[in-house]
């Protein structure tokens, strides 16, 4: 489908001053400008484009100042000088729509500058000038902009530098509550960064509404709107969960509605103002809907009468018109053979070839007999009459064509004109390829040197092209041919019903249709256009059009025959050589016709001053082939204007509207009446997107300015219905879709009985519903209207349509928008897609242009916002992307135009690779459901009767009873680990405890539980004697995993100390591991640091003075070199509440925090671990954890010492080298039960998933395992889960063996599988009602489903509640709230310097509000349901899973939503296959997705139209900033979760080095 068909591509010659060298050239002098991989590159987008867009003005209504757009030096110049410059000039510049725009822009300007914004909401504009989110530059200036430009657009000056980053940040991350008046006078030359970032700072007023802002409300003005920073200024009492901001919600159990639907809507009918619902308690009526368009009540409606059908002229009956169209052939090629018929130019404009009447009878006569005779064989001839047959040749010769298709209507065959394919892979080939499949096309004719030119296999093999059915290549020149026996003469009959020809069709999703037409029509078309144009014998014709179809062929092929008249061709290669040659024919050859394409004027306007003798008064009729289109009409002004003077007469252009379908549809008489001017249509813009015709509004700017198309055809009757639905027919106001009823137009679709129907058999009815004819009618695909005097005007193509909010847009009138914004410079005229895509439940509009290699980025950026401006003033619609790729990348149609439906599905697979991309979604997405609105907080009014919340049964679960399970537990006894280990020492001293792997599998190191034993006395003896420490020192283990780790453990508890364990630094990252050493060192005050030699080296070493203070460190002992000597006594503690030691670990949300883990929490944490686990002293457990911190050290160093069973040890780090080294243990030790962790189950998905034959082979055996259990602090990722059970299912691991256990940091381990009980279950939420803290229930495979899987089963001892995190309230079954929990082995308190009395009670003593008040309960800060299941517990009770949904620290507040992160990371790592990872924050209110790009760096732009798209369909959220980084940028912890804090302050800290940051207005 060729869009932009204005001049599908410029010639080379207007192109550049390097015209030869196109393609290849240009293509990597665009690369070499940097377009899109320079790092750092947002920053300069920020620069450029912060000046250009414009700045909506603060809702301050006391202070109404001016605002004006900065405007650098370089950038006023070009806005005020008329560019004058060579190839364009001035004078043919009378486009009207091209001075509409320019003032359009102005006006905007004024308008942005004068009016203040309407304060529609409570919320604050934050203008989105670029510098708002990114921070100036401090660079003066990037290298590759290059400061030689002559337009005096040097660098920018380097005023910004003095800007202070930190200040800046913190700025900007914490507003200004007082500056609301604009610091403009701060204002510094170049840029004007620093003028903007005063405005920044001005506008990000912060206040603190509960109820958020809607993004969404489309203001009048269009002016570009972000939601506000929420900021938390001001402090709130009220005690709440880690960061209170985000814990907002305000609604309590929502319970099952017994209100009736009637009341229901007896209330909405009434709008009655709703008391607010009871706390802990609504009515649960939520359906989250998308708001539908109300209809404007101001809009435009038709008027006007029913119209009445229009009859053309009657088709005259002359004499001497032949009965069809062969017999005109044979008479024309036996009277008069000497008679030229066609002449054919070569590429310098020199006349080729002349073909004779005589030679086209007798070589068409010689096609037809080869055809029906010498293909097959006699009996069994491949083509008979009624086939198809394939005509394939080039553009530039159309002799061989018409030898061809007149030879096959003399044989009756069927001729189908297409395209030569000319690579295997040609844009639409394909759908051509299935056409012919369904026509059953088995022969293609073509030329010798187009066979020639066809792609061949090394045998010489033409190969079938992709989509294509095979055929034989039937090549048509005369000296290939066998000359027909004399008696031999074609059949020639008078017109009838057969088919004639079939005539391709390329739909708006690029699929191709053929629409057949009949002998009768054939011959009936052409005497319409005969009568139509006034066609006389011998008159000359000069074709620049596609001879293969539409117009091209009508009046070039098939009526220039009837009328024996000359044909001048020329072909499209000389068009892009010179594109004066058509006429410079008209002149040589006296034309009296020409027929053209509106580009080929205007390519000729561009080139004409070259050209002395130009003389046009032979014309009497320039037919314009797209004179329907809307931008047709200033190719025509402009063309008259230069030719008139000439001999160019006004009367003698004459546009003309066809369709596949219809044929010609209307054109405009040549008339000799010089003083009638042409019919002019000066529509408003705004009436036709409702499809209402109201001539010049007084807005003078947004109007369509439409030119007549002429008359309706002879003999036909057209009428115009109703677009959607029944064919009604119109009002004489309303814009429909034309019908034409005539003998002269296609039947149907080849094949395609269905569609035929709906188009070739319409019964336009009237608004009773009677049917206006019985004959049936052809929609043409037109949208338009029959003026008055019968005059048709077309305004647009039913495929360039596009519906937005409900209003009507017109790709055509899109692209002559984007056309007229000046200066054209930066774009190539022609090469310009608009389409539109669904997102949301709407159509949102695309365009897409080939941007000059030579272009900058800041000019491309200021065309395109002022692209933005220019269609949001005249079409009043946003454009929702805007996208610039490099030149000659955009697949194009075999004529050089673009292919839309193409260029589309590249974008939307995300491969058109763009070089610049800004995308709109803020202004465009006007339907996003309505902010959620919290429910004021009024006191507890919540009926509790007995076990039940409001009707449901209390959400609230527990593992087995401990002091009822009789077990012959000796550890028991013993109150305190270190005893626990004595024991072990005296009465099993050569047990192996602790068995360490190293990476080749085999064992590193063992103990057994004598050797630790001593181990740990002699390192008792040195913390006393050289540490001096008394008992209850905290002592830092600074080890890497392993058994030293342990012993040094069990030493301190021997010596009395409080040890706490610390991941060692990275040798070769020193500078980012090491301070978090230290902190953890400082924050736990450690009195001394027990490590290994080569780690001591490392603390003290020259890189870890350069990245802390060394002299700092407290005594550091090494464990290497141990006293030989046993302590006097070993240490027994007085009380089992005091410390036994600290866990310190840093959150997902990148807060370090250390828990107070007590004797006897500690020991009830191992006995409830040793009972669901069933773990004995004859059992080996496998552990690939990190030692440091939760479960992973507790199953590391504590386990085995009370259970006695063997821990394999394998540290995960060893895992980088040899991926199967946790599994191949787990096989060859056949272990029953192994943990593990997320990164560790990842590594072996991605780094085994091919060698699980190789792995089978070695022999690793799966079968044993019972329970794989993945330790971890957050919703199970059940997608990882379940590949890894799938991958590995054959080698033996059962599906159920896999689960997840759960734990946090007030209780380490609250949910775990272990053995008995049973499986885990999954169960599908819907996403939407989670986002209102709701639980809903739904199929799998259902919309916005979401799975969650159990995590594990409850410890025993452990109770848990769900509760209301805001009112501590507790919930009922399947109500979403935080998970609070009760048990021995919860932590005791958080271990913090400044010891936050208020955050410490909240979350470890908390009490429920009613109900239960007498529980003490550890605060997770997870949010979570419980849900009984129909399963049966080990005691035979029915058992209740825990379902984790998110951490609410994590959880993000978007439009009084709360969204968890994950949720929207796994759509979008789902968007695109190059997407390995993706972390969400929000940093102001704004969404910001960070993904990494696995891939060229080409793809990095490709991926943020995409990335919003999934966004906006799935979670209803506009994202803000889009970052693209290289792979390993976003931090991940030890337990492979994602530090999204970090990489938030990464990002504002301009540290991640991203390859692309999008900012979506």
């Amino acid at each position: 489908m060729e869009s932009a068909s204005f001049c599908d591509d410029f010639p080379p010659c207007l192109m550049a001053p390097q015209g030869q060298g196109r393609g290849s050239l240009w293509f990597t002098v665009a690369l070499l400008a940097g377009d899109i991989t320079q790092k750092g590159y947002e920053k300069k987008r920020s620069k450029l484009i912060g000046a250009y867009l414009p700045q909506p003005p603060r809702v301050d209504q006391a202070l109404p100042q001016e605002r004006r757009v900065p405007v650098t030096p370089s950038s006023a110049s070009r806005y005020h000088r008329r560019r004058s410059s060579g190839s364009r000039d001035e004078r043919y510049r009378s486009d009207v729509h091209t001075e509409a725009v320019q003032a359009a822009l102005a006006k905007h300007k004024e308008r942005k500058m004068a009016v203040p914004m309407p304060s529609k909401r409570r919320s604050l504009v934050v203008q989105t000038s670029m510098d708002a989110y990114t921070p100036p530059d401090t660079s003066s200036g990037s290298e590759d902009e290059g400061s030689v430009q002559g337009d005096s657009q040097g660098t920018p000056t380097s005023s910004q530098g003095s800007i202070n980053m930190e200040h800046w940040i913190s700025q900007a991350i914490h507003g200004s509550t007082t500056s609301t008046t604009s610091s403009s006078s701060t204002q510094s030359g170049g840029s004007g960064a620093a003028h903007r970032l005063a405005d920044v700072m001005a506008q990000t007023h912060i206040e603190n509404h509960s109820a958020p802002p809607d993004v969404t409300t489309y203001t009048s003005e269009h002016s570009i709107q972000v939601e506000r920073p929420q900021g938390s200024t001001t402090s709130r009492t009220a005690p709440k969960y880690g960061n209170a901001e985000l814990m907002e919600t305000g609604d309590g159990v929502p319970v099952s509605s017994r209100v009736s639907a009637k009341i229901q809507q007896l209330v909405n009918t009434l709008k009655r103002p709703k008391r607010p619902p009871l706390r802990e308690f609504f009515v649960d009526d939520f359906e989250e809907l998308l708001e539908v368009q109300q209809p404007d009540p101001n809009q435009p409606k038709p008027e006007g009468a029913q119209m009445l059908a229009v009859r053309g002229e009657q088709l005259g009956v002359v004499t001497n018109w032949p009965p069809s169209l062969e017999a005109a052939l044979q008479r024309w090629g036996t009277i008069s053979p000497k008679a030229p018929c066609l002449t054919t130019m070569d590429t310098n404009g020199k006349p080729l070839y002349i073909l004779t009447y005589g030679k086209l009878w007798t070589r068409s006569m010689k096609v037809a007999y080869n055809i029906l005779h010498k293909l097959g064989t006699k009996q069994e001839p491949m083509v008979r009459p009624g086939d198809r047959v394939a005509l394939v040749f080039p553009n530039n010769d159309p002799a061989a064509f018409m030898v061809a298709f007149y030879g096959c209507l003399l044989a009756e065959v069927v001729p189908v004109p297409i395209e030569v394919p000319l690579t295997r892979k040609d844009a639409g080939s394909q759908q051509i390829g299935f056409l012919l499949g369904s026509c059953g096309v088995t022969v293609a004719l073509t030329s010798d040197a187009c066979h020639k030119g066809l792609p061949k296999s090394p045998t010489g093999e033409i190969p079938q092209f992709k989509g294509w059915p095979k055929l034989l290549w039937f090549v048509t020149e005369s000296k290939h041919l066998s000359k027909p026996p004399r008696d031999w003469f074609p059949h020639i009959k008078d017109a009838n019903n057969d088919t004639a020809y079939i005539e391709y069709k390329t739909c708006k999703d690029g699929s191709v249709l053929g629409v057949t037409v009949t002998r009768i029509a054939l011959l009936t078309h052409c005497q319409a256009l005969t009568q139509a144009c006034g066609y006389t014998e011998a008159e000359t014709i000069v074709n620049v059009l596609d001879f293969k179809k539409d117009v091209g062929l009508w009046h070039g092929i098939l009526t220039s025959v009837m009328n024996m008249m000359h044909v001048i061709s020329i072909p499209y290669s000389l068009m892009k050589v010179n594109p004066l040659s058509w006429i410079q024919k008209v002149c040589q050859y006296k034309a009296k016709v020409a027929c053209v394409k509106s580009r080929d004027m205007h390519w000729a306007l561009v080139a004409h001053r070259d050209q002395r003798d130009v003389n046009l008064s032979s014309l009497r009729m320039l037919i314009v082939a797209d004179g329907a289109n809307p931008w047709s009409i200033s190719s025509c002004d402009a063309f008259l204007n230069v030719f008139q003077s000439k001999g160019l007469r006004q009367e003698v252009i004459c546009p003309c509207a066809s369709s596949p379908e219809a044929l010609t549809v209307a054109i405009r008489r040549p008339t000799d009446d010089s003083n009638q001017p042409p019919g002019r249509g000066v529509l408003s813009m705004h009436g036709l997107t409702y499809g209402v015709i109201r001539v010049d509004s007084e807005e003078k700017l947004s109007v369509l300015t439409v030119q007549d198309v002429g008359l309706v055809m002879p003999g036909a009757i057209m009428c115009s219905v109703k677009p959607e639905g029944i064919p009604q027919l119109c009002r004489t106001d309303e814009i429909g879709e034309l019908c034409v009823c005539a003998v002269a137009t296609g039947t149907s679709y080849y094949g395609l009985s269905g569609m035929t129907k709906n188009t070739f058999e319409v019964f336009p009815v009237t608004s009773s519903g009677a049917p206006i004819s019985e004959y049936p009618f052809i929609r043409t695909g037109l949208l338009g209207f029959v003026g008055p005097g019968g005059l048709v005007f077309v305004v647009g193509k039913m495929d360039g349509l596009m519906v937005v909010s409900g209003r009507r847009h017109n790709a055509d009138d899109i692209v002559a928008t984007a056309l007229a914004v000046e200066p054209m410079k930066f774009v190539y005229r022609g090469r310009i897609a608009v389409f539109s895509v669904t997102v949301l439940h709407d159509e949102r509009i695309v365009i897409v242009a080939e941007q000059r290699p030579d272009s900058t980025e800041e000019d491309s950026f200021q065309w395109m916002s002022r692209v933005l401006q220019a269609i949001d003033s005249i079409h009043q619609v946003g454009v929702y992307c805007l996208a610039l790729v490099p030149a000659n990348t955009l697949p194009k149609t075999p004529l050089g135009g673009i292919h839309l439906s193409e260029t589309k599905q590249l974008f939307l697979e995300g491969s058109l690779h763009p070089c610049n991309v800004l995308m709109c979604p803020h202004t465009c997405v006007t339907n996003l459901p309505k902010p959620r609105q919290k429910q004021p907080e009024i006191g507890p009014a919540s009926v509790m009767v007995g076990n039940l919340v409001s009707g449901k049964r209390i959400a609230q679960a527990s593992g087995r009873d401990l002091g009822q399970i009789e077990d012959n537990d000796q550890a028991r006894k013993f109150l305190f680990l270190s005893e626990v280990l004595q024991w072990r020492a005296q009465t099993t001293p050569d047990h192996v405890l602790y068995t360490l792997l190293n990476c080749r599998g085999t064992i590193a190191n063992s103990l057994t539980c004598v050797q630790l034993h001593k181990r740990a006395e002699k390192i008792a003896v040195m913390l006393m004697e050289r540490g001096h420490l008394q008992d209850g020192d905290h002592v830092a283990l600074v080890y890497p995993p392993g058994i030293d780790l342990i012993a040094a453990f069990y030493g301190c508890l021997y010596a009395g100390c409080v040890p706490i364990t610390v991941r060692p630094p990275h040798p070769q990252n020193i500078a980012t591991t090491l301070p978090t050493v230290k902190m953890i060192v400082e924050v736990s005050r450690s009195a001394c640091l027990m490590t290994t030699q080569l780690i001591c080296k490392l603390l003290r070493s020259r890189e870890a003075a350069a990245a802390v203070d060394v002299r700092a460190w407290p005594l550091i002992l090494d464990t290497d070199d141990l006293p030989k000597k046993r302590p006097a006594q070993i240490y027994k503690p007085s009380n089992p509440d005091t410390l036994a030691y600290l866990d310190f670990s840093v959150s997902t949300t990148g807060m370090l925090a250390g828990v107070k883990m007590s004797h006897a929490a500690t020991s009830a944490f191992c006995r409830s671990i040793k009972l669901q686990c069933e773990l004995y002293p004859s059992r080996e457990v496998a552990i690939c954890l990190d030692p440091y911190c939760g479960l992973g050290f507790v199953l590391w160093c504590l386990c085995s010492v009370y259970s006695g069973h063997q821990s394999i040890l394998i540290p995960p780090s060893e895992l980088e080298t040899n991926p199967a080294l946790w599994l191949l243990a787990v096989s060859q030790y056949k272990v029953r039960d192994t943990f593990c962790s997320y990164s560790v189950m990842e590594l072996c998905t991605k780094g085994l998933g091919s060698q699980t034959e190789s792995l089978k082979a070695r022999g690793l055996d799966l079968s044993r395992v019972r329970t794989c259990v993945v330790v971890a602090e957050e919703r199970p990722r059940i997608a990882l889960t379940q590949s890894f059970s799938k991958l590995f299912k054959d080698l033996g691991l059962h599906p159920r063996a896999v689960s997840t256990s759960f734990g946090c940091r007030v209780n380490l381990a609250i949910c775990l599988q272990g053995t008995s009980g049973p499986d885990p279950t999954t169960v599908y939420v819907d996403m939407r009602a989670l986002r209102h803290d709701r639980v809903r229930l739904v199929e799998r495979g259902s919309p916005h489903s979401l799975p969650l899987m159990e995590s594990g089963k409850i410890l025993p001892g452990v109770r848990i509640i769900i509760a209301n995190p805001e009112t501590k309230g507790p919930l009922g079954d399947s109500h979403l709230g935080e998970i609070w929990v009760h048990s021995a082995h919860n932590a005791s308190g958080y271990f913090t310097i400044y010891g936050d009395e208020s955050l410490q009670s909240d979350h470890f003593n908390s009490r429920l509000s009613f109900g239960d008040t007498q529980t003490i309960w550890a605060r997770t800060g997870y949010l979570g349901f419980l849900r009984r299941t129909e399963l049966t517990d080990a005691n035979g009770e029915r058992h209740d899973a825990l379902y984790v949904v998110g951490a609410l620290d994590e959880a993000m507040e978007l439009r009084g939503m709360r969204y968890h992160p994950i949720d929207i990371e796994t759509s979008v790592i789902r968007a695109h296959k190059s997407v390995t990872e993706c972390a969400v924050f929000t940093w102001t209110n704004l969404l910001v997705v960070v993904v990494e790009l696995d891939g060229s760096e080409q793809e990095a732009l490709d991926l943020v139209p995409l990335v919003t798209n999934v966004v906006l369909e799935e979670h209803y959220l506009i994202v803000g900033v889009v970052v693209v980084v290289d792979i390993g940028v976003i931090p991940i912890n030890s337990r492979g979760e994602k530090q999204r804090m970090h990489l938030r302050d990464g990002f504002l800290a301009d540290q991640l080095d991203p390859i692309y940051v999008a900012y979506n207005m």
